[in-house]
């Protein structure tokens, strides 16, 4: 089994606000429904209220990011999967929900995670 990651940047959500509600329980059915099924890993929304820091190797904390990392925000969710067609119904069930398109990215194999 391969974990995924299905994720979409904040601006990508255009939705009104009175629409708002009925995406929140689309997409909280879509996480039911992944838990139920066995697939969820976890998932949630980055904070941007809290800014971003980068740790240096020698552990120094720095107040920046990564250049290309700058606007990581929105929402994200890992699933375990056994295959990208299955990643990609998951994927086309979340856009529906969210009503946003959904980017879809496979983790590498590690053993150790």
């Amino acid at each position: 089994m391969a974990k995924f990651l299905i994720s979409f940047p904040s601006a990508a959500m255009q939705v009104a606000p009175e629409d708002l509600p009925a995406v929140s329980d689309a997409a909280h059915a879509v996480v039911r429904a992944a838990k139920a099924a066995g697939v969820y890993v976890f998932g949630g929304g980055i904070d941007e209220a809290v800014a971003p820091v980068t740790v240096s190797p020698d552990g120094q904390v720095l107040a920046q990011t990564y250049a290309q990392t700058r606007e990581l925000n929105g929402g994200f969710m890992v699933l375990e999967l056994p295959s990208r067609e299955a990643a990609l119904h998951w994927a086309a069930r979340t856009a529906a929900a969210c009503r946003c398109a959904q980017e879809l990215r496979e983790f590498m194999f590690d053993p150790e995670s």
